[in-house]
């Protein structure tokens, strides 16, 4: 019997009996129930929560204007910096005076402890990449207000400032780079010119000059030597026509023969006037042999006058074109000894030069490697200017707040409901609990107790039909105490009722 289960239908009546039986067992579990959960509502701490708004503003019309002028501090991950700033141990230790904790003088573990607690309760959030939300609860809704205002405050202007400091900070360092790359410019340029004054070869231009004064050289060596192999030409020429000529080719007086010579030189001296200045060898060489000539033919006209004898005879005439001869032969040989002079003084600056070029070139490797060094500190030093400007551009416009600036798009209110589980909340769960739980029982009672409660049951139980049952018949006693019970039971719904109607008005009136 104990496994046959009672039909709903069935098991009605039973249950009203049971429960009229039980009434008092379970108008002391509904009052449990509904009381209980009363307490616990009114001690349930309330939740007062505010939240405040705040619009990061990156696009504005200075970006634009100064859009590679300066760089505007960046700001990604606005949640994790915004945690980062009003998390931070300074702001919490102002937060802690703003909601009144610090007035109880709490110890360093109570701060921690305190703070912990607060931010726990506070959440940052961000949405479309430039809304921050910063959202506190509190069981106070005074207090809810104000930290949430205070964090807005103090993340608006924590961040400004962290912006203004580190546009600053990078001013100072570039600027220090500067000053030291300035330091090492003035140093690489010391050296440089250091170096080209300790060597006149290493200054600029001298390969190109020297390199240019070789190439001259040189052309002028090699037409030196071909002039000087033409008149050597010359003179064997002369020399082998010179031999063959007789120096007395006729009868002639001594002042002839000379005017002869002094008209041939001055011919050649007048031709070479034609080319030539007075300060040509050729020019100076003719002037002094015109000048031996007059020289001769004064002695000869002082011999003649003395009465002294003179070696050429008034009778001997010189033969013209063995003088000529022998005057162009001098002439050969003096223009083949000028040019062979010439060509020794080439071949001597040649030597210098190439001495000069290899000086040259073995400063060449220290002179690129000052130049290299100036040139690198240069670039640096002039990117550096640059940078520093740009820097004080950036820092100016976080001085003055025109780049990246915060505003409060809806500030914190102070909250006049509380969220989450409230009062009301506790007090129909209650109600709901206390008369569920009292049912469900007595239901599961009637259900799955074994005992026989029921002509249904007996007849599954026994297989025999019932013929007839007999019913109970109370007594006056039991008529009372009927009686008594549904009035405690009365009382008791009346009292959870009453107790609950007053809380209601309690809380609407404030005073709970």
């Amino acid at each position: 019997m104990s496994g046959e289960l009672i039909p709903f239908g069935g098991a009605l009546p039973t249950l009203l009996s049971e429960g009229k039986r039980r009434r008092l067992a379970m108008a002391g579990l509904f009052a449990a129930i509904a009381l209980t959960a009363l307490v616990v509502g009114m001690l349930w701490p309330r939740k007062y929560e505010a939240s405040t708004t705040i619009l990061a503003q990156e696009s504005n019309i200075i970006a634009p204007l100064m859009e590679g002028a300066a760089s505007p501090t960046g700001n990604k991950n606005r949640a994790g910096i915004a945690r980062d700033v009003i998390f931070s141990r300074k702001v919490m230790d102002q937060i802690l005076v703003t909601g009144g904790w610090m007035a109880l003088k709490p110890s360093p573990v109570e701060q921690d402890r305190l703070i912990e607690g607060i931010k726990s309760r506070t959440s940052v959030q961000t949405s479309r990449d430039n809304l921050i939300t910063i959202s506190y609860f509190d069981s106070e809704p005074r207090r809810a207000y104000e930290v949430t205002k205070k964090f807005a405050q103090l993340f608006i202007s924590e961040s400004l400032a962290s912006k203004q400091r580190e546009s600053r900070e990078a001013y100072e360092f570039i600027n220090s780079q500067v000053e030291a790359y300035r330091t090492k410019l003035t140093d690489a340029e010391a050296k440089l010119k250091a170096y080209r004054d300790a060597n006149a070869d290493a200054r600029p231009g001298s390969e190109a000059d020297t390199n240019a004064r070789i190439s001259q050289l040189r052309s002028q060596i090699e037409s030196t030597r071909m002039y000087m192999m033409e008149k050597q030409s010359q003179q064997a020429a002369l020399s082998a026509q010179l031999n063959g000529e007789s120096e007395v080719n006729a009868i002639q007086t001594v002042g002839g023969v000379y005017q002869a010579q002094l008209a041939d030189l001055q011919a050649q001296l007048d031709r070479l006037l034609l080319t030539y200045t007075d300060d040509y060898p050729d020019v100076i060489r003719i002037r002094h042999q015109m000048q031996d000539v007059r020289a001769q033919m004064e002695r000869s006209q002082s011999a003649q006058r003395a009465g002294t004898a003179m070696p050429l005879e008034g009778s001997v005439q010189m033969n013209p074109l063995y003088q000529q001869l022998k005057i162009q032969l001098a002439g050969a040989r003096g223009d083949a000894s000028g040019a062979a002079a010439r060509i020794a003084a080439s071949e001597s600056m040649l030597q210098s030069e190439l001495e000069r070029s290899k000086r040259i070139a073995n400063s060449e490797n220290v002179t690129a490697e000052l130049t290299r060094d100036y040139t690198v500190n240069r670039d640096v030093y002039q990117d550096l200017l640059k940078r520093r400007e740009n820097a004080r551009v950036s820092m100016n416009l976080d001085a003055e707040q025109r780049g990246l600036t915060f505003q409060i798009q809806n500030p914190a209110m102070v909250p006049l409901v509380p969220t989450g589980l409230r009062f009301m909340h506790f007090s129909l769960a209650g109600i709901a609990l206390s008369l569920a739980v009292p049912l469900g029982l007595l239901f599961a009672l009637v259900r799955f107790d074994p005992r026989v409660r029921s002509v249904w049951q007996l007849e599954q139980g026994t297989g025999l039909p019932v013929l007839a049952s007999i019913p109970f018949y109370p007594t006056p006693r039991d008529r009372r105490r009927d009686r008594l019970h549904n009035l405690v039971l009365l009382l008791v719904i009346a009292g959870v009722a009453a107790i609950y109607l007053v809380m209601l008005w309690l809380r609407l009136k404030g005073w709970t």
